[in-house]
């Protein structure tokens, strides 16, 4: 459990109390314990079991991969991978990879539909930029309609291994993650994934993997 979902509940119990106190209303005081509930059920942190394979890439989130496209980068070709979290889902995050934090920067921004293409461009948030070594792997914590509140508990220096927890976004919201063009895509578009346990890509030891063949796998 995320400690928030400790301080939300507790703030909804004594609003539960005073309502009782004051009403003795069973109907009044439903809704502040059904959202004292909810609010624990949402902060759950799970254990989760990390793979341990040389290369593999692992989600940072929880959720429904809804796009992997081509971009260019300035450093060359790189693959974006699109999760996106609705309110059911676990909205704790893990590193992918790992490695050395070599970038966290926040950038404030709207509020649009985490769905929408725009968002990875216009919402607010955190990019988070990890070298593992023989490539790096970046992933953004985008803010969606609902979500407004981006934590990322990980700064430039910091080391992290594959599966550590790093941060948390609060309610619905989005995950994007920048690929190495040599990496080889192990899930699709509709697949749903699991922050820590569910291997995205593989980077093998056997020599890098053309953009075309990486390219054909996300087809």
């Amino acid at each position: 459990m995320v400690r928030d979902g400790y301080l939300y509940a507790l703030g909804l119990g004594v609003v539960a109390a005073a309502i009782w106190l004051l009403t003795h209303s069973w109907i009044l005081l439903a809704l502040p314990l059904l959202l004292a509930v909810f609010f624990l059920w949402f902060f759950r942190d799970p254990e989760r079991t990390i793979p341990t394979g040389a290369g593999q890439i692992v989600s940072p989130a929880d959720g429904l991969v809804t796009d992997t496209e081509w971009i260019e980068t300035t450093a060359g070709s790189r693959l974006r991978l699109s999760i996106f979290l609705n309110v059911f889902d676990v909205h704790v995050n893990r590193s992918p990879v790992a490695g050395t934090v070599k970038l966290v920067e926040f950038r404030k921004g709207e509020f649009l539909n985490a769905m929408k293409a725009e968002s990875v461009l216009n919402n607010e948030q955190t990019l988070i930029v990890i070298d593992a070594g023989d490539y790096e792997v970046s992933f953004k914590q985008i803010a969606g309609l609902l979500a407004r509140r981006i934590v990322c508990n990980v700064k430039a220096g910091d080391r992290v291994e594959r599966g550590q927890r790093v941060g948390l976004i609060k309610f619905g919201s989005r995950v994007d993650v920048l690929l190495p063009a040599e990496a080889e895509l192990k899930v699709k578009t509709g697949s749903r994934v699991r922050g820590g346990l569910s291997v995205l890509a593989e980077v093998t030891d056997s020599g890098n993997r053309s953009a075309k063949s990486a390219a054909a796998a996300v087809a």
